[in-house]
């Protein structure tokens, strides 16, 4: 055998089924593993960011609703993800089960992704992503569930490669998409469901055995224990609030560079590759450094240079976009993996896949909240003023995004400070 390759016993034995693989060793998983792991989990989310730059074409032009309108995409996604997620964690706990169930949600987003390229109207295609992004959340939460139980010591390494999986999956959707949709935007959905078809193959030979759960835990007690354990709730709000200001970019930031500036397809995605790529470059860096660093003190840095460079993307012309996209990148690696630990390091008694679990749901909140609040600021502004009544409206969207991330950290921060010193 190699040195750094996992054992052969994580393959199927005569005797053993995939569900009850052991761990690659002693020490948690090999690094072999934790890169493939990673890759993994950018075949899971190259497919969410495909359509993407092609909002326009792929719901406005083809089902005839407005911009607002378009931004229900997302917040139909959030929906399943936030309603499927609490109860995903809760079912690991109990019964220790998750690989299965993991190649199932992925077979079933799969099929779910190509039946939206079918839908009559908007309704049913509303109907059909959320349903989508409530399995696809829940293979995702799945699977950082096995890397955590089986990652040991290098959690941090291990979370950071997922980390940076997933945003480089996103960061390469959001590029590829406005290329692959620029004449047809539904292939972009096609080619969403063959890659989580070949993530679910893939998945089959890669993801950990499961690890027997010994906690029994009831959703009251989580929301118990969530209420009522301080050191929860900082992360939890912290994570909200960066996916609210995602929201704001996965909706708004595409109908303002096409809207406003009459930015092509295909760069649209580029921008949105400046953005992610160098969050998914920094990911497992920020990873391994918050093993030995403060996770609180990255968070508030990040945090801080992020919100600025948001409140900026409203009023910037294109050009400077290719300085601020990658500004965000990088301050949002330093907040990502770091918030998860910082949330690991705080589970009470409920157990880290609900821990995760709540993690992703107040994600999933923020990300439903942020398409929602983007649109509304975005009319708002419209409506103040009739020069531009576009660009006033995302300039002052994007500027309450950033000024909330600043808030929202500082506040977090704050408390938490207080509290440790208080102990």
């Amino acid at each position: 055998m190699v040195a750094g390759s996992w054992p052969r016993s994580n393959h199927l034995s005569s005797n053993e089924s995939p569900e009850h693989a052991p761990a690659s060793s002693n020490h948690g998983l090999s690094h072999a593993r934790i890169g493939a792991l990673g890759a993994l989990t950018f075949l899971l989310m190259v497919p969410e960011t495909l359509p993407v730059p092609v909002l326009k074409g792929l719901i406005v032009e083809r089902f005839q609703v407005s911009a607002a309108m378009a931004t229900l995409f997302m917040v139909a996604n959030m929906i399943g993800a936030l309603i499927a997620t609490p109860f995903v964690g809760l079912y690991v706990d109990r019964t220790g089960k998750r690989r299965k169930l993991c190649l199932w949600a992925l077979l079933l987003d799969a099929i779910l992704m190509q039946s939206m390229t079918h839908a009559p109207d908007y309704g049913t295609f509303l109907a059909l992503r959320m349903l989508e992004g409530a399995v696809h959340i829940g293979a995702l939460t799945l699977l950082m569930n096995l890397v955590v139980d089986t990652a040991k010591e290098r959690r941090g390494r291990a979370l950071g490669a997922v980390g940076a999986g997933l945003t480089f999956g996103v960061a390469t959707g959001a590029a590829i998409g406005g290329m692959l949709g620029k004449l047809q935007p539904e292939m972009t959905l096609h080619w969403a469901s063959y890659l989580l078809l070949g993530s679910s193959v893939a998945a089959f030979w890669l993801l950990p055995g499961d690890t027997r759960s010994q906690k029994n835990h009831g959703y009251r007690k989580m929301l118990r224990a969530v209420q009522q354990e301080p050191g929860l709730r900082a992360p939890l709000l912290l994570a909200f609030i960066d996916r609210f200001t995602v929201g704001f970019f996965t909706a708004g930031f595409p109908l303002l560079l096409a809207s406003v500036h009459d930015v092509d397809a295909p760069t649209i995605g580029k921008l949105l590759g400046a953005f992610l790529f160098p969050f998914a470059l920094l990911s497992y860096p920020c990873g391994r450094l918050a093993e030995r660093w403060s996770r609180m003190r990255l968070v508030a840095i990040g945090s801080l240079i992020y919100g600025l460079a948001v409140a900026l993307v409203g009023i910037a012309p294109v050009g400077s976009m290719w300085i601020i996209m990658p500004v965000c990148g990088i301050s949002s690696a330093l907040m990502f993996i770091p918030t998860l630990l910082w949330l690991l390091d705080r589970t009470p008694g409920i157990g880290r896949s609900t821990a995760i679990a709540a993690f992703h749901t107040a994600g999933s909140l923020g990300f439903l909240v942020g398409p929602l609040v983007c649109g509304k600021l975005v009319a708002m502004g419209a409506d103040s003023t009739s020069s531009k009544p576009a660009g006033s409206g995302y300039a002052l969207a994007f500027a309450v995004a950033g000024i909330a991330e600043i808030l929202g950290a500082t506040l977090v921060i704050a408390i938490s400070i207080r509290r440790r010193s208080a102990a």
